[in-house]
């Protein structure tokens, strides 16, 4: 299998899209659209790259109200599947007064749940990209069967030169049990280049670690890449048999955590696609994160700013990441 070189975008993004209901501080709901792996899609394209989102939609109103957002928010739809008869999911989102979020699901027959059973020449489809970006949330949709073609398939894709990217994003309720995730995330770490992982999410599968053991963890996996995302602490880095800690240069009180991780991913990735540093992306996670929050709802108003306040870049009095560790590397397989 040989990547080809001629698909505008660079990246395509694997997963579900979802009717959102959001909280506002009168207690009334407002409508809109969202999901972890397209939120991140969403943010990327807002800072200046393009993904092309892989998923399945209906038929129905708010299908096409979807892919007419996505449309106008650069993200490419080309490679989206209507099926005819399916709906999308829908979740809810509640806030507490620290701004942490609570969510309530209604999923189980979601037109993405079919992608890799219903149209398998996606596989084709994806080696037209340099990257891939995924999650475990997108891992949580399908089926044994559909994610045994999956990792196959992702095997092939790496040893053809492909990088996959994976944000561990773990939540408990898609799963039904830890026992059905662990296995499913281990069979991941085999498959992926570079890890965005949120550390919450990761002591919450395996127990309270340090961030040496959780970087560790990975990177005995063949993972040559680890951002661990540990909130008001900053970023831990691993690259190239070197950990550093990345501070934030200002922590804020946030109003609405709902797309943190997935917004710094977007800035994140953005970066890498635009061939910055390692350190470049991580401030570029940090500056679209730190916006994001500080707004009620997954996709914010276009009309706000991105450029943050934690930028590696823009301030001339900026924290130095401090390297602080050496982890033992593993070579891809």
């Amino acid at each position: 299998m040989t990547l080809e070189s001629n698909n505008q975008a660079k990246i395509a993004v694997i997963g579900e899209c979802m009717v959102e209901l959001s909280q506002q501080p009168n207690g009334q709901f407002s409508m809109g659209y969202g999901g972890d792996t397209l939120n991140t899609a969403v943010y990327l394209s807002r800072c200046g790259e393009k993904a092309d989102y892989f998923t399945v939609l209906g038929e129905d109103t708010y299908s096409q109200s979807m892919l007419q957002q996505w449309q106008q928010e650069g993200v490419g739809t080309d490679q989206v599947k209507i099926c005819q008869g399916q709906m999308p999911g829908l979740y809810i989102i509640n806030n507490d007064e620290n701004g942490e979020r609570y969510f309530n699901y209604w999923r189980d027959t979601a037109a993405a749940k079919t992608l890799i059973r219903n149209y398998p020449e996606i596989f084709k489809q994806l080696t037209s990209y340099r990257f891939i970006f995924l999650s475990g949330i997108t891992l949580s949709l399908y089926a044994k069967e559909d994610l045994a073609q999956l990792f196959s398939f992702l095997s092939h894709y790496r040893a053809s030169g492909g990088i996959v990217v994976f944000d561990n994003n773990y939540r408990e309720r898609n799963w039904g049990t830890l026992q059905r995730a662990l296995p499913v995330f281990a069979k991941m770490m085999q498959h992926t280049d570079i890890a965005l992982l949120s550390f919450d999410d990761e002591k919450e599968m395996y127990g309270e670690h340090t961030p040496e053991e959780c970087i560790q963890r990975w990177v005995n996996s063949s993972v040559t890449e680890v951002v661990l995302k540990n909130g008001q602490h900053g970023c831990h880095h691993y690259i190239n048999g070197e950990t550093s800690l990345i501070p934030l240069l200002k922590v804020m009180k946030p109003v609405d955590t709902t797309a943190a991780g997935d917004s710094f991913n977007g800035g994140y990735l953005a970066a890498k696609l635009a061939n910055k540093t390692s350190n470049q992306c991580i401030a570029a996670g940090q500056n679209c994160a730190s916006t994001v929050i500080m707004h009620k709802g997954a996709i914010i108003d276009r009309a706000i700013d991105l450029t943050g306040v934690n930028s590696l870049e823009l301030g001339v009095n900026h924290l130095e990441p401090e390297t602080y560790g050496h982890v033992t590397g593993a070579q891809k397989i």
